[in-house]
């Protein structure tokens, strides 16, 4: 039995948040896995994150930002990285997987979401230079990365949510440097993707791979992510 926590605070009217209970369950039956999903507001996971989160197999990192509580985000995805749990962030946890690394490996301690903190003295994540809501983009990937290996080409196609946010450009070159990879970029070059090379899972997405579900459709990122949880179990 595959646990996957998904970390973030509930709202039925978040199309995400209906999406992805759905994808999951059509990526689950697709490899024969049973599973159980767990929703974990974020403001529960301010104290005690370690013993609360390790019991999951798995951990997702979903939209719909500012988080209550995004202390209790950082915290979920920080155990993820850290005790090598198999993790996917989509659109805000993208960018929140952005921000932990940021001040945790890259010591950028104040490295805050404009969106949440607009007076930020490091605004690690910015406003896109034009709005990507609701639309569908084509994504170039990394030859050679997990990435490409799990879509098995290097060009594929995605729809956004309501993400107008992403990588400041000006950071972008410190995570080429480290584990941190961008994988994944827009038609610009712009970082949509990005992956921790030594881990054996833990990647995320601007665009919402869940939107999937609404059409019967098994992705194969949310495929990857729990057969790698299934490998933890």
């Amino acid at each position: 039995m595959i646990r996957v926590g998904l970390i973030g605070d509930y709202k039925p009217e978040v199309k995400a948040h209906v999406a992805i209970p759905k994808a999951i369950e059509l990526a689950a039956n697709a490899i024969s896995v049973p599973f159980e999903i767990e929703w974990l507001a974020t403001p529960s996971l301010e104290r005690a994150a370690e013993r609360k989160l390790r019991e999951y197999h798995a951990l997702w990192a979903v939209p719909a930002t500012p988080y209550e509580s995004m202390e209790g985000a950082l915290n979920a995805i920080r155990f993820a990285r850290e005790r090598r749990i198999p993790f996917l962030g989509t659109c805000g946890g993208y960018q929140h997987m952005l921000i932990e690394y940021a001040r945790n490996v890259l010591d950028l301690k104040l490295a805050d979401h404009a969106e949440s903190n607009p007076d930020a003295e490091l605004k690690l994540v910015t406003p896109l230079s034009c709005s990507v809501s609701e639309q569908t983009h084509a994504f170039r990937l990394v030859p050679g990365s997990k990435m490409a290996e799990v879509y098995g080409t290097n060009e594929i196609k995605e729809q956004y949510g309501i993400c107008n946010y992403g990588l400041n450009p000006e950071f972008r070159h410190l995570f080429e440097r480290g584990d941190m990879r961008v994988t994944g970029v827009d038609g610009n070059g712009e970082a949509r993707l990005a992956e921790l090379v030594s881990h054996p899972f833990y990647a995320g997405a601007l665009y919402q791979p869940e939107r999937s579900a609404f059409k019967a459709i098994v992705h194969p990122l949310i495929k990857a992510f729990l057969r790698a949880a299934a490998q933890v179990s």
